[in-house]
């Protein structure tokens, strides 16, 4: 029997045959644990390769040798940074500050196109939590039999499924942890250390501590920390326009929904209320209840609604990434948008910044201190003397001689008692003494105490365009 679509017992089909806007529902439909149903198609082949690649990476980064050791190594302990044949110091955080509001507008950029593409195919939790669903359904079976096993009373073989499974996400929790802080120690170390049982207090804690937070995270809060912890489900909304593409539901096309055999006539729309765009949707999710914060964009329910509807005959696309204005058969201007092109300029221009500061890093670190227990001295031959400590840190990972010069471009006479060069090792930095002294030209009764500037270089003598200047007051005594 055909189906009124002005009905008021089908109000969402009412409101999408008349081309109002769907309501929207925030609430996940199902409740209790999510069981992912499997399901394959292209954009999951592309979420499980992407999540893979993410998880490879991840491991394998730490093991990259570099000129005899490892090539990202974040060592706290000297607090060095090394990454490749560039080593960063605290002093140089501003890069690290810079990659990070990078990161933040490139993502809100990628956004404005997508929606939260990132969350789907790229996030952290979403790949560790989609691991440790693949290890549960080795373990315990597909959805149908994961439910029936949370319903089935205990007995030897739910005990021992349910242990297996919690054995194997601690061990996957615990290589996870590993290899987080093998960012941190060198990794060929750790792992033996860990495994052997010989590393220290302070490196097990936190590799156990990482440890325990992925195996709670994927293990057991999985949605819950994207629905409830993560703050970008919050605002990643405002970020969003009419020209956003968004995983949608057509429901002009679908409504009124209705269960139908193949191949039947019918005056329903093409969703055949199968349900099987929420049984896959990591967060349980309905899609068809219009945008909610909760969906990750993932692209599980445009692949089972797509296999739906080949089943039935009918054409792709009631589950698809589209716009709002796509869906309202509005001209979409999603490279022209206010919002497209001032992230797309703000992330050029933060890019310009970093190359910028990247570009005008300094090699070598000098810091100039003078003595503070006096102004000045008068020695016996004549001469008025400042003292000065040179802190000079070789930020290469190479040893280098350097070249100490004095920089007296007003002629004021100054010279120094040092030796010219010095030998400083890959990432040492050396207190060096410096006395600074001018020739008096004859006693001046009632002079006064005069400032006047110096500057110091340092020069790489392998490569003298990298060098470095400080400057620093001289105080002596004057007639004027």
């Amino acid at each position: 029997m055909s189906q009124d679509l002005s009905s008021t017992e089908n109000p969402i089909a009412t409101k999408a045959a008349l081309g109002q806007a769907i309501p929207v529902t925030n609430l996940p439909v199902q409740r209790g644990k999510i069981h992912i149903k499997e399901q394959k198609g292209r954009f999951q082949r592309l979420r499980t390769g992407l999540n893979s690649l993410l998880i490879l990476f991840f491991f394998l980064l730490p093991f990259i040798p570099y000129q005899g050791r490892q090539a990202i190594l974040l060592d706290v302990e000297r607090q060095e940074f090394h990454f490749f044949n560039l080593t960063l110091w605290p002093q140089d955080f501003t890069l690290l500050a810079w990659l990070f509001i990078i990161a933040a507008f490139a993502l809100f950029f990628v956004t404005v196109f997508w929606g939260r593409v990132w969350c789907g195919y790229l996030c952290p939790q979403t790949s560790w939590s989609f691991a440790f669903v693949w290890i549960e359904r080795q373990i315990e079976g597909n959805s149908n039999k994961r439910h029936a096993l949370d319903k089935a009373p205990w007995s030897l073989e739910k005990v021992v499924k349910r242990g297996a499974k919690h054995l194997a996400w601690g061990l996957a929790g615990l290589i996870t942890g590993c290899g987080f802080i093998a960012y941190f120690i060198p990794a060929s170390e750790l792992y033996s250390q860990i495994f052997t049982l010989s590393a220290s207090f302070w490196v097990t804690a936190w590799v156990w501590f990482f440890a325990l937070c992925t195996y709670l995270n994927a293990g057991w809060m999985r949605e819950q920390m994207c629905l409830h912890c993560c703050p970008y489900a919050r605002f990643q909304s405002a970020m969003f326009d009419a020209n956003t593409l968004t995983v949608s539901y057509d429901a002009a096309r679908g409504e009124s929904r209705g269960p139908r055999k193949r191949k039947q006539a019918t005056d329903l729309g093409d969703c055949v209320d199968c349900n099987l765009c929420v049984d896959v949707c990591p967060t349980g999710i309905d899609i068809r209840n219009g945008l909610q914060y909760e969906c990750i964009n993932c692209g599980a329910c445009v692949d089972a609604c797509d296999q739906t509807m080949d089943k039935f005959g009918y054409d792709k696309g009631l589950i698809r990434y589209a716009s709002e204005n796509e869906l309202q058969k509005k001209e979409v201007k999603r490279f022209t948008s206010f919002k497209f092109v001032g992230y797309g300029i703000a992330v050029i221009i933060m890019l310009s910044v970093f190359a910028l500061d990247l570009y005008r890093h300094q090699s070598i670190d000098l810091n100039v201190i003078r003595d503070r227990q006096s102004l000045y001295r008068e020695v016996g031959d004549g001469r008025i003397e400042n003292s000065y400590t040179l802190k000079i840190r070789n930020k290469t990972q190479e040893d280098h001689q350097y070249l100490i010069s004095l920089n007296d471009t007003d002629n004021h006479g100054f010279a120094k008692e040092t030796s010219q060069q010095v030998l400083i090792k890959a990432g040492e930095q050396l207190s060096y003494p410096v006395t600074v002294f001018e020739q008096k030209q004859a006693d001046f009764v009632g002079a006064k105490l005069q400032k006047q500037t110096i500057a110091f270089t340092v020069t790489n003598l392998s490569n003298p365009k990298e060098k470095v200047s400080q400057a620093s007051p001289f105080f002596s005594l004057s007639a004027f």
